[in-house]
């Protein structure tokens, strides 16, 4: 049933998916499919026309809607996607369908009129960050008072503008984390089934000894090892062939041309890719770009009514539509999904929602920080956007922490070390519904990332003792500040497993209705958790359409 997406020949499936994306891009289309229009006898092929009945939606496009529109294609049900954002495979008047980090345009994010990097100064100067035209760009970065949330817009959601990091969690904290899931089905099953679908790939240990692109990341490495800490290669979704023959110019660049939080135009085998492309393949999937659900309803029926905006991609609202479903699949992320449920539980639209929704938000941990390096111990004027290496000091019995190296490809020498740390951070958020702004709103402080803070304080003040070096306290803003602890890339949480949901994903209290993402993980999966999601939604589907679909149907 399952095709093995590692064959270097793309599958028909997947040709075929790749072709209606491409069809689509080049006419300019919202509407995505590889099968023709259904008539009145051939529901097949089901669109986001009001009044419409399909037999399921799903919502987002991301890791966890991949893997449900693909799994329910297979199974031959006719399933609409319904994606916010816009397709991101037609080149612009510069020939890229992306814009650097450098030079970032309007392309760059979702409706803002001045971008919000991550880093927000360079020597405490504002040279980073750019004006621009609001527009339906690929990144966001969601404000609530205490944090602020990265997310990805558009076909194939976060991993348009994600690292890549494929990386599987200890099986020893996934127990922890969700001990209702049966870990051996997990690291023998469902993890190595999301690999090969996301084809996860690794870097040639001896390139990466040689090539000056890494060199960043062998100094982070070198000076861990001083104080006694270890490093671990990281498997990738970005094509590592690919980025050798960008090295030796037989490739375009794209990683060696500091691509990566706002798309990569070249090597990155993002979802629209791989899952994406194999769902559209099976005929019996589309995609709706540019369509916004804002609410969810039941029917007397037990059927669901979605309400949708349609926009275009300067943000004006286009059509307003209804369309109903029998199985509702939310995979619009933490704060996607967690919204959509929360609003529906206390507008009253579905009130047998409980009150474990909107509860057990985390930011995974995620704490920034750079440190400065001696003179006589640069980092490289060139460096890949995609991290390779990460300091694993997870086994710390007080003060577990895995360090992302990332890079920082400014295109010229910095002397700056810079790292992700993903830390086991015990607090957690709430959503709760304010109806006068009709938004879920986050209840999370600065205080509760206090452990995190220490965490990462603990692993980087060995380093720094034992390299005679110092915190860089000029990257995040005009202030002075060594860990950025206001945002966050990984969130996880809102409707968590076997509390929100039943331990599948069902949501508690109505029939036909699932949370297929990040918002099933109680807010901290210790590594980056697009792999986690992916298999967690695989394992959820394979159940569901043997007990759910295939018998109502």
């Amino acid at each position: 049933m399952f095709e093995n997406q590692q064959n270097p020949q793309l599958s028909r499936r997947r040709l075929l998916g790749l072709a209606a994306l491409s069809g689509a891009a080049v006419a300019g289309l919202t509407t995505i499919s590889a099968a023709p229009r259904a008539t009145a006898a051939d529901k097949a092929s089901p669109r986001a026309d009001s009044g419409s009945f399909v037999p399921a939606v799903v919502i987002g496009t991301g890791y966890g809607a991949a893997v449900s529109a693909l799994r329910l294609g297979e199974a031959g049900v006719p399933t609409l996607m319904l994606e916010m954002g816009q397709l991101w495979n037609k080149p612009a008047e510069d020939g890229n369908v992306f814009c650097g980090m450098l030079t970032p345009d309007r392309r760059s994010s979702w409706f803002k009129s001045r971008t919000e990097a991550p880093l927000g100064s360079f020597l405490w100067l504002d040279v980073i960050n750019r004006n621009i035209d609001p527009y339906a760009g690929v990144l966001d970065r969601v404000h609530f008072d205490e944090m602020s949330v990265y997310v990805g817009r558009g076909v194939g959601g976060g991993s348009l503008v994600n690292g890549g990091m494929a990386v599987v969690p200890k099986r020893t904290y996934f127990e922890e984390v969700l001990p209702q899931v049966d870990a051996a089905q997990m690291y023998e099953r469902y993890f190595p089934r999301a690999n090969a679908a996301l084809k996860v790939n690794h870097i040639d240990p001896a390139w990466f000894e040689d090539t000056e692109w890494y060199k960043f990341a062998r100094v982070s490495r070198e000076q861990a090892g001083k104080a006694g800490l270890s490093t671990t290669f990281v498997p990738n979704v970005y094509d590592f062939d690919h980025m050798k023959g960008e090295a030796a110019g037989t490739a375009p660049k794209s990683a060696l041309a500091g691509e990566v939080i706002y798309g990569n135009n070249h090597g990155k085998q993002s979802l629209d890719k791989t899952y994406l492309a194999a769902a559209l393949g099976t005929g019996k999937v589309t995609i709706e770009t540019l369509h916004r659900v804002t609410a969810i309803r039941e029917q007397a029926d037990g059927s669901y009514v979605l309400s949708v905006d349609q926009s275009d991609a300067d943000g004006t609202v286009i059509a307003h539509k209804e369309i109903s479903c029998r199985h509702l699949f939310l995979g619009a992320g933490s704060l996607g999904s967690t919204e959509l449920l929360v609003r529906a539980r206390d507008t009253g639209a579905l009130p047998r929602l409980n009150s474990e929704v909107g509860e057990g938000w985390g930011p995974n941990g995620n704490i920034m920080t750079g440190r400065a390096n001696h003179v006589w111990n640069p980092t490289g004027a060139h460096q890949s956007s995609i991290p390779a290496l990460g300091i694993d000091d997870w086994d710390n019995p007080t003060a577990p922490v895995f360090a992302e190296i990332a890079p920082m490809p400014a295109g010229l020498e910095t002397w700056v070390s810079l790292y992700l740390a993903i830390t086991k951070n015990p607090e957690r958020g709430k959503f709760v519904y304010d109806k006068a702004t009709d938004r879920a709103v986050l209840r999370w402080t600065r205080a509760q990332n206090a452990p995190a803070v220490e965490a990462a304080k603990s692993l980087f003040d060995r380093i720094n003792k034992a390299n005679t070096t110092m915190y860089r306290y000029d990257l995040f803003g005009p202030q002075l500040k060594n860990f950025a602890d206001d945002f966050c890339y990984h969130p996880l949480g809102g409707c968590v497993l076997g509390k929100a949901t039943d331990g599948y994903g069902r949501v508690a209290g109505y029939h036909n209705l699932y949370v297929t993402d990040g918002a099933l993980i109680p807010g901290s999966i210790g590594v980056n958790p697009f792999v986690t999601i992916t298999a967690l939604a695989e394992r959820n589907i394979e159940r569901i359409i043997a007990e759910d679909v295939k018998a109502a149907s």
